[in-house]
């Protein structure tokens, strides 16, 4: 069994931040689930370029308010309690309102290590 805390994990190496987003990573590929879990917060009045071209993610907005652009398609408002899932690749922007910052569950397949950021093209590379 595996226990964690978001707590512990967010002081740990677990945490990873950049300008517009902090991901506290509390199941990871080592973990051997088959998936990872984090707890992401998108920094209000913060835009984010994502485009997931190597996994697939669900993501639950826990807290806060923002939106979803699709590359190319519709723009998709985000509160509490809304669920959306990157099941094409979608390629998108995720934007957080100026009044709090959005804090969101995400599951991710195939899992991450750990330390991934976005790169110049908003995508976390594949580790084998």
């Amino acid at each position: 069994m595996i226990v964690r805390t978001l707590e512990e994990c967010r002081n740990s190496e677990r945490r990873v931040a950049s300008e517009t987003w902090e991901s506290v990573r509390m199941l990871l590929k080592d973990d051997l689930m088959g998936f990872s879990f984090h707890i992401t917060t998108i920094f209000k009045g913060t835009e984010t370029h994502i485009h997931y071209k190597n996994h697939l993610e669900s993501v639950y907005c826990m807290s806060g308010e923002g939106e979803i652009e699709v590359v190319g398609g519709e723009t998709y408002p985000i509160k509490p309690g809304t669920l959306y899932i990157l099941d094409k690749h979608d390629e998108h922007f995720l934007r957080a309102y100026e009044g709090a910052d959005m804090v969101m569950a995400c599951v991710f397949n195939p899992p991450i290590t750990g330390q991934e950021i976005h790169d110049e093209n908003g995508v976390y590379p594949l580790v084998d």
